[in-house]
């Protein structure tokens, strides 16, 4: 676990081992604690920066005695340059509208949250994760949080919020005092062939730039993980060790 540069008095707790989802025939465990929202904000700022994640009104950290997998990881949004392939990413989604609006969940959100997970997630913890549920995922937060929509304007819908266009992509975001902090993305499975999850990060890291924020925390990088290698694309990137954080380095 990360030492904090400050005494907290915070309560913290263990949880119990269960199988890792990432590192077969580990096991995992989390330091976590449970923030209020509303004065909670600059705790859980600080928590963010030390390689806390949050989920809900719940902020953890890996703690596994036998496993230092798990390395927290953020972009320098004022350094980075998309490459070739970044580009391509980018031309292929110059039609979406983007928006980023409060933290207030849509059905329309549920609904392509739910195809999105049976698609990729279908046997994660959150698969079955009901619309109380994703209500809750969504606006239950001790930060400033923001939802960012992405619509095909050339896809018309029924409702109100369709008729912007048809929702293909979205992103829960934390905004810090440094940056911007990616929580959960998703997209529809179907349009897998604009690299979305991608797009997405490139997004906030310009979203970042502009907002005079220095970096975004798209979480943790594990090696040899598949799910977690697009991280280490984006160039520059840093890690966070026991001395702080530093270079991005794999080894």
């Amino acid at each position: 676990m990360t030492h904090l540069p400050i005494d907290i008095s915070q309560p913290f707790y263990r949880t119990f081992p269960l199988p890792c989802p990432y590192v077969e025939g580990r096991m995992e465990q989390r330091v976590f604690t449970v923030l209020a929202s509303g004065d909670s904000a600059p705790l859980f700022d600080l928590l963010s920066r030390a390689g806390f994640r949050r989920s809900l009104n719940t902020v953890y950290q890996p703690s596994c005695p036998e496993c230092e997998a798990c390395v927290p990881v953020r972009i320098l949004a004022h350094d980075f340059t998309p490459g070739r392939s970044f580009r391509r990413v980018l031309r292929a989604n110059s039609d979406l509208r983007a928006k980023l609006l409060p933290a207030h969940a849509t059905r329309e959100q549920y609904n392509l949250f739910s195809r999105y997970l049976k698609s990729r997630h279908s046997d994660g913890e959150m698969a079955n994760m009901s619309w109380e549920q994703y209500l809750a995922f969504a606006e239950d937060s001790p930060a400033e949080t923001f939802i960012a929509e992405f619509r095909d304007p050339d896809s018309r819908g029924i409702s109100e919020s369709e008729s912007e266009g048809e929702l293909l992509a979205a992103c829960i975001i934390d905004d810090l005092s440094d940056g911007l902090s990616a929580v959960y993305s998703f997209f529809d499975p179907q349009e897998e062939r604009r690299g979305l999850g991608n797009f997405m990060l490139l997004w906030l890291v310009e979203k970042a730039r502009n907002m005079g924020l220095s970096h975004v925390y798209p979480g943790y990088w594990i090696a040899n993980c598949q799910k977690m290698s697009y991280k280490t694309r984006f160039h520059p990137l840093e890690r966070l060790t026991k001395g702080g954080w530093k270079p991005f380095t794999s080894e």
